[in-house]
Formats: C-alpha cells, sequence, structure tokens
C-alpha cells in the first residue's frame, strides 16, 4: 500500500464568476511526496552468491571485506528513505531548481549525459558527473574524481554547498529543510527524534546511495549459472562470451587486462586507489588526486577508478568527459594510452611504454557487447530508488 504524504498550501479566492479569481498552481504549492506505507527494504541487501564467493581465479571476484559502511551509519530502510527524499529535494538548491538526482538521474543508472552537469546558475561543473551505482563497495572509502572527501558522509553535502552546483550554505541547508513539515516525521523515524542537523542529512543521503547496489544485469543472470566467471556464460552471445574473456584476462594471458583495476563482482577496483590511464602526455589543467594529496607527486593526473556497472549508459565517459562511446573508450585502452609519467603499470608493456593491444575489429566489438551485459534493468526502474515527489519538477 502506498500512502501520499499531501501538504499543499492552496489559497483559493472566489467571487461569483469574478475574473479575478486567483489560486496557487499545484507547482508553486509545498510539495507532495509518495511514500510507501511500509517502507521499502533498504537494509537487507540480498547479494547473489557470487558476490559473496571467490571464484578461485587470480583476482578477487568476491566484495567481502570491501563495504566501506562505517559502523556509526548502518543502512536503514528509515534513513534511507530519508535520503531518498533529501536526495530529489530542489529545496536543496540556491534557486530551488537543482537536486542531487538531477546530475545523477536514475533513468541513467545514476550519472548524467552532459559532458559537465549545470550547477543552479547553469554554470557546467568541474568533471563529468561520476556513477553512484555500487558505491559502499569502494573499499578506500574516498569519492569524488579525485577523492579530495574522505568518505561518502562527507561527500554528500559538498555539491550541495558548492558556489556552482547547489549554491546553498551549511545553515541554509539545516533552514531549507526546516521549511518542509513532512520532513519532521522522517526525521524522528529515522534517527529517533524531528532535530534536523547537517550529520543527520549527511547520514541519511550516505545511506540512501549505499543502497543502490546492481545485481540484476544479464552477467549475473549468466554468472548465476556457472561455478566460475572464466566459464561461457550459457545466456550470452558468442560475442559476449569473447568480450567477457578478453576482460577477465590479463594482457599476458591474452586478454586485454581490464580485470587488472575492475576486478571484483561489482566492478570496482578493490583498493588500488586513484590511477592514471593515459589520457593525455601532461597533466596541464586538471592534475586528479594530486590536488588532494599534493606531497604526492606519483598521483599527478590520477583518477579514482568508476565501477563499470551500468557503464552503457554513463555516456561520455572519462573525468572529463571526452569519448561519447564505449568503442572509443575501448579504442583508448587498445592503442591510445600516453606515456604520461604516471602511468599506471597495468597500462605498460614489457619495454616500460604503453601498451599496445592490438586488438581485431571482431574483438572490440565483442569488449562492447560484453559492456552492455552488466546494465541492469532494476537499476533503472526500482521505485525504491525513484523520485518520490510527485508536483517537483527536476
Amino acid at each position: 500500500m502506498i500512502r501520499v504524504l499531501v501538504i499543499v498550501m492552496v489559497f483559493i479566492f472566489c467571487s461569483s464568476c469574478s475574473e479575478d479569481s486567483k489560486y496557487v498552481p499545484i507547482s508553486q504549492a509545498t510539495p507532495i511526496i509518495s511514500l510507501p506505507e511500509t517502507p521499502y527494504g533498504y537494509s537487507n541487501v540480498n547479494l547473489p552468491p557470487h558476490f559473496t564467493t571467490n571464484d578461485g581465479g587470480a583476482f578477487n571476484s568476491s566484495v567481502n571485506g570491501i563495504d566501506n559502511t562505517p559502523s556509526d551509519n548502518p543502512i536503514t530502510d528509515a534513513g534511507a528513505t530519508l535520503g531518498r527524499v533529501l536526495f530529489y529535494d530542489t529545496n536543496l538548491s540556491q534557486n530551488r531548481t537543482i537536486a542531487c538526482g538531477s546530475c545523477h538521474r536514475q533513468e541513467l543508472a545514476f550519472t548524467d549525459s552532459p559532458v559537465r552537469s549545470l550547477g543552479f546558475n547553469q554554470v557546467p561543473t568541474r568533471r563529468n558527473s561520476m556513477p553512484l551505482v555500487n558505491q559502499k563497495f569502494y573499499n578506500r572509502g574516498r569519492f569524488f574524481w579525485d577523492e579530495r572527501a574522505v568518505s561518502l558522509e562527507d561527500q554528500v553535502l559538498q555539491p550541495i554547498v558548492d558556489h556552482n552546483e547547489m549554491g546553498l550554505t551549511e545553515s541554509e541547508i539545516i533552514q531549507r529543510i526546516s521549511e518542509r513539515p513532512f520532513y519532521s516525521n522522517l526525521f524522528l523515524q529515522a534517527f529517533g527524534s524531528v532535530g534536523i542537523t547537517n550529520d543527520r542529512i549527511s547520514k541519511a543521503l550516505a545511506q540512501f546511495i549505499r543502497s543502490i547496489v546492481s545485481t540484476h544485469s544479464k552477467y549475473d543472470d549468466g554468472r548465476a549459472q556457472v561455478t566460475t566467471r572464466l566459464i561461457p556464460f550459457p545466456n550470452f552471445t558468442p560475442s559476449e562470451n569473447l568480450g567477457k574473456e578478453l576482460f577477465l584476462k590479463t594482457v599476458a594471458q591474452g586478454g586485454a587486462g581490464c580485470i587488472n583495476c575492475h576486478t571484483t563482482e561489482a566492478f570496482v577496483s578493490v583498493n588500488s586507489g586513484p590511477k592514471n590511464n593515459g589520457l593525455d602526455l601532461v597533466s596541464t589543467d586538471d592534475f586528479g588526486a594530486f590536488e588532494t594529496f599534493p606531497a604526492n607527486n606519483n598521483l599527478n593526473g590520477a583518477f579514482k577508478i568508476p565501477t563499470l556497472r551500468n557503464i552503457s549508459l554513463g555516456s561520455p565517459y572519462m573525468h572529463d568527459g571526452r569519448f561519447q562511446t564505449l568503442l572509443q573508450v575501448v579504442e583508448h585502452y587498445n592503442s591510445g594510452v600516453k606515456n604520461h609519467q604516471n602511468l599506471s603499470p597495468f597500462l605498460k608493456g614489457l619495454d616500460g611504454n604503453p601498451q599496445q593491444l592490438n586488438l581485431t575489429q571482431e574483438q572490440k566489438a565483442a569488449l562492447v557487447a560484453f559492456l552492455y551485459t552488466l546494465t541492469d534493468p532494476n537499476i533503472l526502474s526500482n521505485s525504491k530508488w525513484s523520485d518520490p515527489f510527485i508536483n517537483q519538477h527536476l
């Protein structure tokens, strides 16, 4: 059963047949949110067995031990419900037009389609929008392309107070939330009292984002039918199985070596930190993680490794959105890697120069076909992660 929280102030001024009759349009009224009578189940994520059991290969396939959920902020149904409402609330931007969900859109697997998203004043953000799927499985627990946020709890408020993105101050965040009458009960359910604080806001948002876990793709359907991911999947086409084989094998084994940076069933790095992937010969205007860790010159031009889950919906690609298609991404790793001073060893040949994979057209197409099998329709349509506002337009 769905309950609709309706808190609308509509003033109607009537005089019989008067041309001066006025009303407040619903889009200008206090928002209406639609939430289930019983909260969605966010806290019990039923991971399939292949997520929690290593398949015996050279790389860890399970997600055991890489969950970055802190002990003081476990996911609860009520907490993630509050986080969901906060995530889609446009009142949390300076001119009340932009929400977190504006630049992390569910229909795009919580990424965005422009090269750089537009903030509340239509000024582009500095970098391409990162995907929010499977964020709980990034063991380092740091966020943004340059890893400047020490935790997800630290990350979630930064776009809200960024002068280009959403443009509020920390005190304005609390003020804006206090304006919405429905938040009192949501905070009560989530934290046991109605007190609104930025710490609670960040925790609720982090809970909601950590709940977004992708486990229902074509890849998962195939993986459930075999004992190890190296075995051809019965539900895959020959091209998809070829792409999977190339993805999972190192270059020395005759593969493309993608597995070096996207190791687990969550398709995220285990704990290797930011890497330079040879996009440029020299870093000139974006130094990546070096801006966060200026004492470590090895991180000049290095960026966080994102998950590849739902990557088919993540165009454009890379931190600066320079690639429009997955085939362009594959071609970069095939023949376009530049010899940056901090180029990841995973992308170097035995001579120390950028490796050339020399993939055939068939192999490149197969890799793209495999990446498409990581698309999860459940992420795109599940109501638990959808916009709960009825009369608010992002």
